[in-house]
């Protein structure tokens, strides 16, 4: 049974390019495949899923770390997918590294560990996508060393 229903409309404006309501005061998004089928002119739906798990991550580390009172701002991820072709030869994500950075130094922050070994099992996108795909998550601070 479900908790909460998230809605959104999406209009094709021309070939892949397409409008997406998000309601309320949020302001619509349009999204393009690459050339050569699309123009180029928004993010494309793989960059989207990489965006939506990348945000995610952060947004549950972020909410680990302040539950501790900490100020690990500002986060930074680079996400990256990795595309290949299935058995049919279709083309699936067949995998995804995210790699997330503090902006401060690691001894800045108490409760650390203790929220970066929590943070990904609250992550609702990265959790679902990860049933289908493996994502890989580094975490790294502000002076490059990797915590996780």
């Amino acid at each position: 049974m479900s908790e909460k229903s998230v809605s959104i409309a999406l209009t094709q404006r021309q070939d892949y390019r397409f409008d997406i309501e998000f309601g309320g005061d949020v302001p619509v998004l349009t999204t393009d495949e690459s050339v050569p089928l699309g123009t180029g002119l928004g993010p494309t739906p793989v960059q989207l899923l990489c965006a939506a798990a990348a945000n995610c991550l952060c947004d549950s580390l972020l909410f680990a770390l302040r539950k501790f009172k900490q100020a690990p701002e500002p986060i930074r991820c680079r996400m990256q997918a990795d595309i290949g072709r299935n058995e049919q030869g279709r083309l699936r994500v067949q995998a995804m590294r995210a790699e997330i950075t503090l902006g401060v130094a690691a001894a800045r922050l108490q409760h650390l560990d203790r929220a970066l070994s929590q943070f990904e099992a609250f992550c609702t996108v990265a959790q679902t996508i990860g049933q289908a795909v493996p994502i890989d998550v580094a975490v790294f601070d502000s002076e490059g060393v990797r915590l996780k």
